[in-house]
């Protein structure tokens, strides 16, 4: 499966490098373009379960790796919601 890296950065400033397992992060971000935090991680939960599940669908097993990332979007997330107008930039794309 092919792999990726997409680069996002926070509304404090701090850049991420997060991992997917599969290129399906390009059909829920655009890179350059900024998301309201609710929806930067409505979409990384979606992405990154599908992810996860072809992972399954191929090797019999979720991928630990995508459930990581999602785990550690979601915690990083979790300091910003009681800001209003909090967004998330999504950088660029590593393939």
């Amino acid at each position: 499966m092919p792999e990726m890296h997409f680069h996002i950065r926070w509304p404090d400033g701090a850049a991420e490098r997060c991992y997917s397992p599969s290129l399906v992060i390009k059909e829920h971000f655009e890179p350059g373009k900024d998301y309201a935090l609710a929806d930067f991680l409505a979409r990384s939960r979606i992405a990154l379960s599908i992810a996860s599940e072809r992972v399954r669908a191929r090797y019999g097993h979720p991928c630990s790796l995508a459930l990581g990332q999602l785990a550690r979007i979601e915690a990083a997330g979790a300091r910003f919601l009681a800001e209003p107008g909090a967004q998330v930039r999504v950088e660029r794309f590593d393939e």
